[in-house]
């Protein structure tokens, strides 16, 4: 149960390390957070080939799918935030 704990303490590792941070930093604190993800769907995919346990699969399934959501969310929040800096006019072309 080694993989669960280490998905325990990154929980909460993550949570308090974002907790305080200021609104004027989200836009860099969100393009750090898709890079700790890719690397978090990185490490899970390796972590396949250490699995001794049985619920361990679901626990890496669940960290790949909650780190997806993480860097597609970022980038949808990006083009948002960059979307509101195009003309008036540009913006109706979605």
């Amino acid at each position: 149960m080694t993989i669960l704990n280490i998905f325990i303490l990154s929980c909460f590792i993550g949570y308090f390390a974002i907790w305080r941070v200021t609104p004027v930093l989200h836009s860099s604190l969100m393009s750090v957070t898709n890079a700790i993800s890719g690397i978090v769907i990185i490490g899970a995919t390796e972590a396949f080939n250490e699995i001794t346990d049985y619920p361990e699969p679901y626990f890496l399934y669940v960290a790949i799918f909650f780190a997806a959501i993480n860097i597609f969310g970022g980038f949808y929040v990006s083009a948002r935030m960059l979307n509101m800096f195009k003309p008036k006019d540009q913006n109706n072309d979605e």
